[in-house]
């Protein structure tokens, strides 16, 4: 495969294949429970938030509820969580703030998303995408290092890696791509079971490659 467009289609296609359905996998059942499940999803697995949250949204699953609860009432539900001491209080205070600023709502915009304490622009586009259906290709680290490996992108961080992924597939296609490629790179590109030389998508977007693939770095 010669071109990034090439490669591009091919992965598209792939991926489509492997993971025609795709589900989100942070439980959660409006926009404010995946707003919090995707705020404590970093440094943690979705699995471990999936564990905690229950607990945590039987106290409160609304902005209002969850303002009411104290910093130590929330940190007692998502302890295990890393990073909880900060995330129980953006928690807290993302919650305040959506009462005081949105009625309680949360708000369809990624300038108004990425004032709340805790929320990145990733997190955002989750939201964003998934709870609103408003195009966004949510792109981590994990996205970030699949999109060097298979050629669809030189950019030397999740920015520059987003706005490529974003030319090379249609808006249509981003809600699933997200879910599909984080997925793909769990179960066969990850970063030590494939070293850019191994999974199907690595050997045929790059059937030359010998050398384990070295990453654009900043």
């Amino acid at each position: 495969m010669k071109t990034k467009k090439e490669r591009a289609e091919y992965v598209g296609n792939k991926l489509e294949e492997l993971y025609p359905e795709i589900p989100i996998p942070l439980d959660h059942t409006d926009a404010f429970t995946l707003l919090i499940a995707v705020l404590l999803s970093a440094q943690c697995t979705d699995k471990r938030v999936n564990m905690v949250t229950p607990a945590l949204f039987a106290k409160a699953s609304t902005p209002q509820e969850m303002m009411e609860l104290s910093v130590e009432e929330i940190l007692e539900c998502i302890q295990t969580c890393g990073l909880a001491n900060s995330k129980a209080k953006n928690i807290k205070r993302l919650s305040e703030m959506l009462e005081e600023k949105y009625d309680g709502v949360v708000p369809r915009t990624f300038e108004q998303l990425e004032e709340l304490p805790g929320v990145g622009h990733k997190t955002a586009s989750v939201v964003m995408i998934h709870a609103f259906k408003i195009p966004a290709f949510p792109v981590d680290t994990h996205i970030h290092r699949l999109a060097q490996r298979w050629g669809l992108t030189k950019g030397k961080n999740v920015v520059q890696t987003e706005e490529d992924l974003k030319k090379l597939y249609p808006p249509e296609k981003w809600e699933d791509l997200h879910l599909q490629f984080i997925t793909y790179g769990r179960e066969y590109c990850t970063a030590r079971g494939c070293d850019g030389t191994v999974c199907e998508i690595c050997r045929t977007t790059h059937p030359n490659r010998k050398k384990p693939f070295v990453a654009n770095k900043a």
